[in-house]
């Protein structure tokens, strides 16, 4: 005879069917939140966003990054640009170095790999402590890539795979897009179209020799007068009220931009290096990004000889 189910008992194991139901959710909700918090770079929380000309139509692009990754992206886009090379260049390392890292320097990876772009000691592309230095690593991107005969006029996923060995070349191809916005506005194609909202919650002091510093790192020597490059100089000059000045003439790649453009380069250097670097306010040509509120119109300093970089209080 068959067994009878009380009412009661029918609702309790509904109740908990319900309630695995609902913690499955709840998880699968949570899993999929860190997982978009890992992938934008926390963008809910504070970081940087690159946007085109025409976003605010609805129709342009939106790319958003940690502060991380924003260092890292103006890393590889200075010591491109200060090898000559063009934003072509610039934007095949970008999309390569989205695919293989998310543009964070991981001390790990398929084998021996690490960092950026996923180098192997074991292959010849240097020590472990240089592969994890950006400069560096970028540095050697670039080296293979300009050995690529016309990589400039090849498909990306071409160029990029020349230079990588990778064993998913077409993996590249869904970074061009993300990797030209960037590359537009890091070389200063994009006047004002990268800003960030850093947060304030470290305490470790503003210093510009150390901007100095990472500036002749990522640009070469030549980015500041010979007076500033090396360590307690200009300290006389405007660093020691807490200002860097640099100059926009310093040379760059032919049929670029011109001088205008160099300037809106070091200037979106200083905006994604300002979490790191404690910046607080970064002006040039007659535009001025604040720490906390972004770029805004400022007339009384319209000067496109140099672009001056405030360091937070």
């Amino acid at each position: 005879m068959p067994r009878t189910v009380s009412p009661a008992r029918r609702h309790t194991g509904r109740s908990r069917l319900l309630r695995i139901a609902v913690a499955f959710v709840v998880l699968a909700a949570l899993g999929s939140y860190l997982t978009l918090q890992y992938i934008t770079g926390g963008k809910g929380v504070a970081g940087c966003v690159v946007e085109s000309a025409d976003s605010s139509s609805g129709t342009g692009r939106t790319y958003w990054m940690s502060p991380e990754q924003a260092v890292n992206a103006a890393t590889i886009s200075a010591v491109g640009t200060s090898r000559g090379m063009p934003e072509r260049a610039v934007t095949i390392a970008l999309a390569t170095a989205l695919q293989e890292s998310g543009l964070r320097n991981i001390e790990h990876g398929d084998r021996d790999s690490l960092g950026l772009f996923q180098q192997r000691p074991s292959q010849g592309w240097g020590t472990e402590k240089q592969i994890l230095d950006p400069v560096y690593s970028a540095g050697e991107f670039y080296r293979h890539l300009a050995e690529v005969p016309g990589y400039s006029r090849l498909p990306l996923t071409v160029a990029a795979q020349r230079v990588q060995r990778s064993a998913f070349p077409q993996a590249y191809a869904k970074h061009e897009p993300d990797a030209a916005l960037l590359a537009a506005a890091l070389t200063g194609r994009a006047p004002a179209s990268l800003n960030c909202a850093p947060p304030r919650v470290t305490a470790v002091a503003a210093d510009p020799a150390k901007v100095r510093t990472e500036l002749v790192r990522a640009f070469g020597k030549d980015v500041l007068p010979a007076t500033d490059r090396t360590p307690g100089a200009g300290a006389a000059g405007p660093a020691a009220s807490g200002t860097v000045a640099v100059p926009v003439s310093a040379p760059r790649a032919a049929g670029d931009g011109g001088a205008a453009q160099r300037g809106w380069e070091l200037a979106h250097w200083a905006v994604a290096q300002s979490e790191a670097l404690r910046l607080g306010e970064v002006s040039y040509a007659g535009r001025v990004w604040e720490a906390g509120s972004g770029w805004r119109t400022e007339h009384r300093d319209s000067s496109t000889t140099d672009v001056r970089i405030r360091l937070a209080h």
